[in-house]
């Protein structure tokens, strides 16, 4: 899987993200201008120890990231869309786009690619999720859907601790 933020703000946000990335074994991939530098220690602490495991990638902007990764299945999570996120089928290369804190995804984007945008349900009073969060609950439901292919699961881990004890 693939998660692309589109000018991200908030270097704790992205910090986060890219731990949840290297947990996930899932690319990062930015598209600037960021609202930080990659240096900055809220980066760092937020990320921990993992950030020079992840496999983050940066572009100069929209167009960039278009021309590097042509004809990718770009999934765009806004408030704005009719699709929620668990309606949709996701696969293993598929790129899931999250915009900026402070505006999301420009609507000039989305426009151009309504089919492909996806929402998560909330209340009508609630603006929006925090960012971090927003990726997580999204990037898990894909997974899911690739029953978490190369990823150990707890159950199993128990079901083989569990047998080993009973031999």
């Amino acid at each position: 899987m693939n998660i692309v933020l589109h000018q991200p703000e908030i270097p704790a946000n992205t910090g986060n993200i890219g731990r949840t990335c290297v947990a996930t074994g899932t690319n990062l991939h930015l598209i600037e201008p960021l609202g930080f530098r990659l240096g900055e220690k809220e980066l760092k602490r937020a990320g921990m120890d993992y950030w020079d495991k992840l496999n983050v990638t940066r572009y100069m902007n929209y167009a960039e990231f278009l021309e590097k990764n042509p004809g990718a299945k770009v999934w765009m999570a806004t408030t704005k869309a009719k699709k929620v996120y668990t309606d949709v089928e996701f696969s293993p290369d598929d790129y899931i786009m999250f915009g900026k804190e402070s505006a999301g995804i420009p609507e000039e984007i989305l426009v151009e690619n309504e089919e492909n945008c996806i929402r998560i349900p909330m209340l009508d009073s609630i603006r929006s999720l925090n960012l971090s969060n927003s990726v997580a609950i999204v990037l898990y439901e894909a997974l899911r859907q690739q029953q978490f292919a190369n990823m150990k699961l707890e159950g199993e881990l128990h079901r083989l601790q569990w047998t080993k004890n009973e031999a």
